[in-house]
């Protein structure tokens, strides 16, 4: 019985049940991961975005080891100095009319954060979101995710929320009224399928959202923090959200997300109207700046751009007549099939490369950062060998 065999049954013993793994990794490197058995995958999944400076980063590694022998717990009601030196840092990155953050401890709290900031300055109630969006599982970003399959059980009909599709700017305006708080849109789709929005959509949802006070709020929980060439996939469209909401690689691994303010939505919500028990310690904190020092002295943002360029043209130049489209932004990338992603994705895995669907038919590409251009070419030569249903791997 193999090491991996044994872990399995040890978990499964005493989870939920609500996750099925069938494989076992025990430690990485880079853009690579090492399962129980001993095997070596290329990861192309980095933790569903969250890897961002790859596994077992050296800098990151330091500055948690260094931070845990000093302070782990220090909450928002107390300054800490690791905190103050993330903030700036992050604010180096982030332009105004962004100025303010509320730290939480994962993308879906930044989302929470985003619609009661968004109804505090409002006055309103009422949400927009996009088709194929995915906000979070949360009771409150669950309103705002859309596949039925999330919702329907636990929110059910939501007079409150409206859906459009997404890129379509007539679907937008006809949604967006007077009583809206917030419009929430990602720049580009993750979960539903690696859909970059077009530059006429961000711009009239801008347009429509000043027109009626409503407040527009951007979610870069997977584009955001340098995976798209740039630290949020929103500036290539020089449209300035109300609001922004991180989290996936700004920890590199550590729980961490944060929600973006102007000065007037941060200053809107009462005293006591939200808070956070973890949200902003410093551990998580001094991981963040350990990996936005990173992607700033390695220059992961224009290796992103570069390698995810390279990808895109690989992926391609397939000769392959199940392949429909490949699309995304730097290492943000989606191929979508004429058929089924699962067994692609799980075919992939066999060979040795880790990716993830997103809806039924995309297989999607969120490597780390640190990924080489030779690691890169050996992802497309393993997808090409996949489609084309060449032998596997021997240690399968």
């Amino acid at each position: 019985m193999s090491a991996s065999t044994v872990l399995l049954a040890r978990e499964a013993e005493h989870t939920s049940g609500l996750y099925r793994p069938d494989s076992v990794f025990v430690s990485g490197s880079g853009a690579t991961l090492t399962d129980a058995d001993g095997r070596v995958f290329l990861d192309c999944m980095a933790g569903i975005g969250v890897a961002s400076v790859g596994h077992a980063n050296a800098r990151l590694s330091a500055a948690l080891a260094t931070q845990s022998e000093r302070l782990l717990v220090c909450p928002q009601g107390l300054g800490n100095d690791v905190r103050a030196a993330f903030l700036e840092r992050l604010f180096e990155f982030v332009k105004p009319p962004l100025t303010r953050a509320f730290l939480s401890n994962s993308g879906t709290e930044a989302n929470e954060a985003a619609i009661k900031w968004a109804q505090a300055a409002t006055g309103r109630r009422k949400l927009v979101a996009a088709k194929r969006g995915f906000a979070g599982r949360s009771a409150g970003s669950l309103r705002l995710t859309w596949d039925p399959r999330h919702r329907d059980l636990f929110i059910g009909n939501d007079d409150d929320v409206a859906f459009v599709t997404y890129n379509d700017l007539g679907s937008l305006a006809a949604a967006i009224s007077d009583d809206v708080a917030l419009v929430l849109l990602e720049p580009i789709q993750g979960e539903g399928g690696v859909h970059p929005a077009t530059p006429e959509f961000l711009a009239g949802a801008r347009e429509l959202t000043r027109r009626h006070g409503a407040l527009l709020a951007f979610d870069e929980i997977q584009s955001g923090v340098g995976r798209s060439g740039r630290f949020l996939a929103s500036e290539a469209f020089d449209v300035a959200p109300d609001i922004v909401t991180l989290a996936k690689g700004l920890g590199g691994g550590v729980p961490i997300g944060a929600t973006l303010f102007t000065d007037e939505v941060a200053a809107a919500m009462p005293r006591g109207g939200h808070g956070t028990t973890f949200g902003g310690n410093p551990l998580a904190c001094a991981a963040g700046l350990a990996v936005l020092t990173e992607i700033d002295e390695r220059g992961l943002m224009d290796r992103a751009t570069g390698l995810g360029e390279r990808l895109r043209v690989g992926l391609a130049a397939i000769d392959s007549l199940r392949i429909r489209e490949v699309r995304g932004v730097g290492l943000m990338v989606g191929l979508e099939l004429r058929e089924r992603a699962a067994p692609v994705v799980k075919g992939l895995l066999q060979r040795g490369l880790l990716t993830v669907a997103a809806g039924p038919n995309v297989v999607r590409f969120l490597p780390p950062l640190v990924i080489t251009a030779e690691q890169v070419d050996e992802v497309v030569a393993l997808v090409r060998a996949e489609l084309a249903g060449d032998d596997r791997r021997e240690d399968d």
